[in-house]
């Protein structure tokens, strides 16, 4: 079988993407965990964080899913919707679009570039549920907000929301993010616990100057990444709630793997309060190329015709400033 893949990042957080708009592969769920599983590897010449599938949707201009590197399927990826809103608005020659996720349409359009000649999308995070049970979270709590889990750590606060990713957040200096708490605590709630049964998204987080924040995450199903886009925009969500940033205002959010921008809105309807995210960022295209392989064997890969679209380079530009940046809030 032949398949041709795109590769691509977000701040870094790479993948391939799978146009099953323009091909008929007649890819079942077992296939697609196996390719993932295959072409994410980085023992071979692929890797990649994930693989993104693109398809025809009967409610939306196009559906995404989002498969790990673990052959796990993730509800959203913000990184991965974004490349995926490039792609699609260039194949129908749109500006704007609605992509199906897992749990959510949600909007996706061109944006200004964050940097001076990247390609660069908005897009829409949500929803948003703090209800410990959409997570899920098994505490004695229906929702954690800026509150210590004796289980979890006795010095950290975390807060917990789902976008719709379960993600688990902790805002902490910089001898914190030094340490080896984060990777402690993550391989703990991504292992066998009573806590969280289905593992979470672990983001340590440290407040910059000039409305901006450093985010670094430990991706379920994944690992540390140099960025998660669902992870960037909660973590924003979740410094606007503790009124250490603004809604409605831009937030720069840096991260191993670059910067994005974010902006949480607040909105009431009916007597309630709402919140939705935008996730403006990169969609940068690294190369192209055929995969052959055996469908009882897809390990076994072999890749043809690569094609370079030279776009990494303008990309590195802003990832050394994005370096510097955290380097100097780490100090």
């Amino acid at each position: 079988m032949k398949i041709k893949l795109t590769k691509c990042h977000g701040s870094g957080n790479d993948f391939f993407m799978i146009d099953e708009m323009s091909h008929d592969y007649q890819l079942t769920d077992a296939m697609r965990r196996k390719l993932a599983l295959a072409f994410c590897s980085r023992k071979t010449e692929l890797g990649a964080d994930g693989l993104l599938f693109i398809s025809k949707s009967g409610a939306a201009d196009a559906k995404m899913r989002v498969f790990n590197a673990d052959g796990s399927e993730a509800s959203m990826c913000g990184n991965g919707l974004r490349c995926v809103a490039r792609y699609v608005c260039e194949l129908l020659g749109k500006e704007d679009i609605l992509v199906e996720t897992m749990k959510a349409n949600l909007y996706a359009k061109t944006a200004e570039p964050i940097f001076p000649g990247l390609p660069t999308y908005r897009v829409e995070i949500s929803p948003v549920l703090f209800e410990l049970d959409k997570l899920p979270m098994k505490i004695d709590k229906k929702v954690l907000m800026n509150e210590q889990v004796e289980q979890l750590s006795k010095d950290l606060s975390f807060t917990a929301v789902a976008v719709p990713n379960p993600h688990l957040i902790a805002f902490v200096d910089s001898r914190t993010l030094k340490s080896d708490a984060q990777k402690r605590l993550s391989e703990y709630v991504n292992g066998p616990n009573e806590i969280f049964p289905d593992g979470v998204n672990v983001s340590f987080v440290k407040t910059l100057e000039n409305h901006a924040l450093y985010v670094r995450t430990f991706e379920r199903g994944v690992g540390f990444t140099n960025a998660c886009g669902t992870a960037m925009s909660a973590s924003s969500l979740v410094a606007s709630l503790l009124r250490l940033e603004p809604y409605e205002e831009a937030i720069d959010v840096y991260n191993n793997g670059g910067k994005v921008r974010c902006l949480v809105h607040k909105l009431e309807e009916e007597g309630r309060t709402q919140y939705s995210i935008d996730l403006i960022g990169n969609a940068t295209y690294l190369y192209e190329a055929t995969v052959s392989f055996d469908d009882q064997n897809p390990e076994t890969f072999t890749v043809k015709d690569q094609k370079e679209f030279g776009e990494q380079a303008r990309y590195r530009e802003l990832e050394e400033h994005a370096k510097t940046v955290v380097e100097k809030a780490l100090a």
